[in-house]
């Protein structure tokens, strides 16, 4: 079926889409207990073949001989689209979602297959769409959003260009590049906005505190949003002999982070020392009720998205918490960041 308007685009409904099993659990796709439930329905779309992208860290990755159900430390079990998309636009009605992340493997002809299933989506609901996916170009950007897509997001991963090389460009045997991942984020900040787009830093794939503050600064600075991952090795990926990382410095990043992109203070105001972040430059007062709020250590990304234990078993340690931590549990941050 064509797409009117749209001469040579083909136009297609994918019948099948992989669900994250927390979000599956949600809609009633399938059984399961959820120590924490989803606020976002996550998305990915199916092929019976790997990504053509060779990311280090990825199970969907070219050479990764890990299950193919797999991304990051979740499976993703196949359902009939029709019956994901009809499900969640009841769960977005009854408000026990905010959002919808459709998340995408690098293969030929997924742009079409990601602008299908946005607006199978949004012909049921109103629910807010995020797309996370390899670099496009402004066309491919504009007609996301011409689908009704409202966030998009793309993934650096690294926290520096030589890193990235190593763990997802040409050095890894993968398509990208450092440039063309900025060059793609400067064009979704012109078709999206400000503040309506995102990317992913791994903490843990080399970098020091001060390059990945750095980075999240630069990233800021830019208009577009960095969300925190912590490096989770998997069996079958490249990286999976790699340790997580400590989880002392995650803490320290992510109050770093929540300082940036609340304006409340900037790279240059921060004193690192051999990379390792010293002073966050703000008062104590200010640190102290920030770190006691518990915001800055819940999941970052777009907003309503809480992504349960995508880094970390429900037993611990809690890289991104998917709610609000416990008193008991800032009581431990605390003690990880040496704050008293």
């Amino acid at each position: 079926m064509k797409d009117a308007g749209r001469s040579g685009d083909e136009f297609f409904s994918p019948s099948i889409v992989r669900v994250s099993l927390g979000s599956a659990i949600l809609l009633g796709l399938t059984r399961g207990r959820l120590d924490a439930e989803p606020t976002t329905i996550y998305l990915l779309t199916y092929r019976r073949g790997r990504c053509t992208a060779n990311c280090g860290f990825c199970p969907q990755a070219r050479d990764s001989t890990a299950r193919s159900d797999m991304l990051s430390r979740v499976v993703w079990p196949p359902f009939p689209t029709v019956e994901v998309v009809d499900r969640v636009g009841k769960a977005f009605g009854d408000r026990r979602i905010r959002r919808v992340c459709i998340q995408s493997l690098n293969v030929p002809g997924i742009l079409e297959e990601i602008i299908s299933l946005a607006r199978m989506i949004r012909l049921t609901s109103p629910v807010p769409i995020s797309v996370s996916c390899q670099p496009l170009q402004r066309e491919g950007m504009i007609r996301l959003r011409e689908a009704g897509v409202n966030r998009v997001s793309v993934a650096l991963d690294a926290s520096t260009p030589k890193i990235f090389d190593e763990v997802k460009g040409a050095s890894a045997g993968g398509p990208y590049t450092w440039e063309g991942h900025m060059e793609a984020l400067r064009g979704a900040v012109e078709v999206f906005g400000r503040g309506s787009v995102t990317t992913h830093l791994i903490i843990g794939l080399g970098e020091t505190e001060e390059e990945a503050v750095r980075t999240m600064q630069l990233c800021h600075d830019m208009g577009v949003y960095p969300a925190l991952f912590a490096f989770t090795p998997i069996p079958g990926t490249r990286l999976a002999g790699r340790p997580r990382p400590p989880i002392e410095g995650y803490r320290r990043i992510q109050v770093a982070q929540y300082l940036i992109t609340h304006g409340l203070a900037k790279y240059a105001d921060m004193t690192f020392k051999d990379g390792v972040l010293k002073d966050f430059g703000v008062e104590r007062s200010l640190l102290l009720r920030i770190v006691e709020s518990g915001e800055p250590f819940m999941t970052s990304g777009c907003p309503g998205c809480n992504r349960p234990y995508y880094n970390e078993r429900p037993s611990g340690p809690i890289y991104n918490y998917p709610k609000k931590p416990t008193l008991d549990e800032v009581r431990e941050i605390k003690r990880q960041l040496s704050i008293h």
